[in-house]
């Protein structure tokens, strides 16, 4: 027997957009599965946010990026007949190195980061379509920022990776539309989190963005998730293909 309840699959669930994303759905009467990787020190923490969910939360604090981690969600979403609604991908591990200087800049720098952020999230979509455990008009969405095609100092890695996932976005929006499934992109404006606050000149970024963002403040992961929520809707059916900015008109700047 099917499983009917409505579930949505997080990879990075426990902090910043991929947190809010799945505190809104819960609220929204979605079932999660969270995928998050944290020191064990955070993790009684964490599982208690978890546990104060509206809905059933499945978590695994495993690395995502390792395929034994993909099979082993898989089997558990085989063996309990769910369908995959909300595929959302939402991990922040780059590398923010200058291209010169010292501990400059490596290839494996760069290809792990393009892995993390950008070639994971057509990992786990395959590994979806593959299963055939996707609900009818099931979404894939993942989050890109500004520096898909803007440069910035210690960025380098993080923008090239995030130009690698919007492209393998828009190839899924156009394979895998015959499939029922749309792939999206949201692009979140400048956010407070601990990803961000790890990115060179941050507190400058942020006074910058204040003042050339229209409404004079930052982007929040509530913003952000809200947006998710619009778009895990069937009322969205017809967005397909698209990098959708949730920046308040930050990118018009």
């Amino acid at each position: 027997m099917v499983n009917e309840k409505k579930w949505a699959l997080i990879i990075g669930g426990s902090q910043g957009l991929g947190l809010a994303s799945a505190e809104q759905l819960a609220k929204d009467g979605f079932h999660l599965i969270i995928i998050h990787r944290d020191f064990r020190t955070a993790f009684e923490k964490i599982q208690s946010t978890f546990n104060k969910l509206e809905t059933e939360a499945i978590s695994f604090n495993k690395d995502a990026l390792k395929a034994e981690t993909i099979s082993e969600v898989f089997q558990l979403i085989k063996s309990k007949n769910i369908k995959i609604k909300v595929l959302l991908h939402s991990i922040a591990k780059g590398n923010l190195k200058m291209l010169t200087g010292d501990n400059s800049m490596t290839l494996n720098d760069y290809q792990h980061t393009i892995h993390a952020m950008g070639l994971n999230f057509y990992q786990w979509s395959k590994a979806l379509v593959d299963s055939g455990q996707y609900a009818k008009h099931a979404k894939f969405l993942a989050f890109t920022s500004e520096g898909n095609q803007k440069a910035s100092i210690g960025y380098g890695a993080v923008s090239a990776a995030k130009a690698t996932l919007e492209a393998i976005m828009r190839q899924m929006a156009l394979e895998f539309a015959p499939l029922g499934i749309t792939s999206n992109c949201i692009q979140a404006g400048i956010t407070l989190t601990k990803s961000f606050e790890k990115i060179p000149n941050a507190v400058q970024i942020q006074k910058h963005t204040e003042k050339r963002n229209p409404f004079n403040r930052l982007t929040t992961p509530e913003d952000v998730a809200k947006v998710v929520s619009l778009l895990a809707d069937d009322k969205a059916n017809w967005i397909n293909g698209c990098v959708i900015p949730v920046d308040g008109g930050e990118h018009l700047n």
